[in-house]
């Protein structure tokens, strides 16, 4: 596995280097629910384009985050999965939702922000968490 970039040293910087971009952070939200095909992430994520979607993926991928389960039908069949790493995102996603809700209320954005399902196909599952 290779690092598309070279990552920052702290800590901090290399998480946040790692999960930043339009996209990542919707991306692995979405993964979350489990194994997805390129269609179906198209599909559940609003404005994303094939040609993006795959770059994102790819760059998950080097950074261990995703990985491609490879399907020996015909025709060839490629599920992109979270990696335990990847899963490992989810209560810091969480906790980045948190905080930007508290952001957007102390500085009187909260009108501004918009839901999940603007962005984001939710299944009747994970909409009722």
């Amino acid at each position: 596995m290779q690092v598309i970039k070279h990552l920052p040293g702290l800590p901090i910087e290399r998480a946040l280097s790692v999960v930043s971009g339009r996209w990542k952070a919707v991306i692995i939200y979405v993964l979350l629910e489990g194994p997805q095909r390129i269609c179906s992430l198209e599909n559940n994520i609003q404005g994303i384009s094939q040609k993006v979607l795959i770059g994102q993926l790819r760059a998950l991928e080097s950074h261990g985050l995703v990985y491609r389960l490879f399907f020996a039908e015909e025709p060839q069949r490629i599920d992109y999965a979270l990696t335990p790493l990847g899963m490992s995102l989810e209560p810091l996603l969480k906790s980045l939702y948190d905080w930007g809700v508290s952001h957007a209320k102390e500085m009187g954005e909260f009108h501004r922000l918009l839901p999940c399902e603007a962005v984001v196909n939710l299944s009747a599952e994970r909409a009722g968490e």
